[in-house]
């Protein structure tokens, strides 16, 4: 395949929170990378998913979803979707089957009559019920008629529903390109920062009410020997009352986050974990700049 015919480019996912964007990221993608849980807002970084092939290569970012920002944190966050829609030469808006256009989605219209070309995707049809996707199919077309959206695409990615007709869609839209990493790159993220994105979907999995969001884990060491991985990991909330919540009683909650924690990980590096945890308080991190920082969200 010569140079002259290769194509390569960056793929941004954007869209309110709980739309599908990790879930489409990691269809297309074809593994793991993001957090996928019911609950909203699980996604803080701006995560890289890389495929390639002998003639091309897509560089897909899964972005936190778009909020009016209330706190430090969300700030980060939404400066993380920005920096995402810098260096795009395409843009995966994704909106819910049941969702329309409202005031939380200025930042994506704004985007969408700008010069980078978008494609609109409908998740979650494997919901609709009787005219429900045609009527959001001629809904959306209206919405986004004169604007830089070249196709609207109705997919289920939990079920994989046409994920093939967004790659076709996608490759007619990339530029020609050289690759910007190596072919048998995954992500850009390294591997600690997989098991603390593990960790911390186990205990969204696991807890209700604020302690999921209060919640933030730091891997302080990965050590891979040749049959085992060995990790320790501390995990941060705001209040010593979150703490008690998280490790349960006679650390029976802890306990079960990082069992799971651990046999996910083991299925994502195929080798032996060796997982401890503990548990400490850091009160308001997330409207902290410099415990931000510390944290990785810096942007």
């Amino acid at each position: 395949m010569s140079a002259t015919s290769h194509k390569a480019g960056f793929v941004s996912i954007v869209g309110k929170p709980n739309a599908g964007k990790s879930t489409l990221m990691n269809a297309l993608v074809g593994k793991r990378l993001s957090i996928i849980t019911s609950k909203a807002q699980t996604t803080r970084h701006r995560i890289m998913g890389i495929i390639s092939g002998d003639s091309f290569q897509i560089v897909y970012s899964d972005t936190p979803g778009i909020i009016e920002p209330q706190y430090e944190l969300q700030q980060n966050m939404m400066r993380f979707v920005q920096s995402s829609l810098t260096d795009a030469d395409l843009i995966l808006w994704i909106v819910e089957l049941g969702e329309k256009m409202d005031a939380e989605l200025r930042l994506i219209q704004n985007i969408s009559t700008a010069l980078i070309p978008v494609i609109l995707i409908i998740n979650k049809i494997d919901l609709a019920k009787g005219t429900q996707l045609q009527d959001k199919l001629d809904y959306w077309k209206h919405q986004v008629a004169n604007t830089a959206v070249k196709e609207v695409i109705p997919v289920s990615a939990l079920r994989n529903t046409n994920i093939e007709l967004v790659m076709n869609s996608i490759m007619n839209q990339l530029p020609v390109h050289p690759p910007y990493f190596p072919k048998d790159s995954l992500t850009d993220k390294p591997e600690r920062f997989f098991v603390s994105e593990i960790i911390r979907e186990k205990i969204f999995e696991n807890y209700k009410k604020e302690v999921p969001y209060s919640s933030e884990v730091v891997i302080t060491e990965f050590k891979e020997e040749e049959n085992i991985i060995r990790i320790r990991a501390e995990i941060y909330v705001e209040r010593k009352s979150q703490k008690g919540i998280l490790i349960g009683k006679q650390g029976s909650a802890l306990k079960k986050v990082g069992t799971e924690a651990r046999k996910e990980m083991e299925l994502f590096f195929q080798k032996k974990v060796f997982l401890e945890q503990f548990v400490k308080v850091e009160p308001d991190w997330r409207k902290k700049k410099g415990k931000l920082k510390r944290f990785g969200y810096s942007n």
